[in-house]
């Protein structure tokens, strides 16, 4: 190897892998492999697959905001996103966390279909966008596919509900113990 060839060798940099497998499969593979979703049959998968659009989010983006109408939901792939509230003192309280093989947005299937959280991806993320006025109408056409995705977002819920109970608990531990006079004063 001549010293042009070794200066050559060394200089170039690896190639890095990215992995974009998820969003080059068919939209069909990837609704029915979306762990949500799991259990449901064949024919309500393939209604699912006839609403659903790919989505993609950059870090920073805000993509739900607290008080907002509520007319989508999304079914997330990769990267992560934080769920936030505003405070008492006007400053986002995180509520939880949420990644791949997550639900974001219930608020969509319940009156008066206001966001409760804003959503904020915090990483790169894809996702199965769906609109929530579709899903509605379908919901009330398939009782039964209506049924599936109610147990699937009450369980949800509850994990929301609970997240944002500690989190506020949490929260007001803190201030109040901020606020306490000093016992060594």
């Amino acid at each position: 190897m001549n010293g042009q060839e070794q200066i050559m060798k060394t200089k170039t940099k690896p190639k890095t892998k990215i992995n974009t497998t998820k969003e080059t499969e068919p939209l069909a593979i990837r609704v029915a492999l979306h762990p949500f979703l799991a259990g449901m049959d064949r024919t309500q998968l393939a209604l699912l697959t006839d609403c659903a659009i790919a989505a993609r989010f950059k870090t920073g983006e805000t993509i739900l905001r607290e008080g907002e109408f509520a007319n989508r939901c999304y079914l997330i792939e990769t990267g992560k996103v934080v769920l936030e509230s505003v405070g008492c003192f006007g400053e986002p309280l995180v509520i939880e966390t949420i990644g791949a093989g997550d639900l974001l947005g219930w608020s969509w299937m319940f009156p008066p279909y206001i966001w409760h959280f804003t959503a904020r991806a915090i990483e790169q993320t894809t996702a199965i966008f769906f609109f929530g006025a579709i899903l509605r109408e379908h919901c009330e056409k398939d009782h039964s596919l209506g049924y599936e995705l109610l147990k699937r977002i009450s369980a949800v819920m509850v994990k929301r509900l609970q997240a944002a109970h500690k989190q506020m608990i949490s929260f007001h531990a803190r201030t109040t113990s901020a606020l306490e006079p000093s016992r060594f004063c």
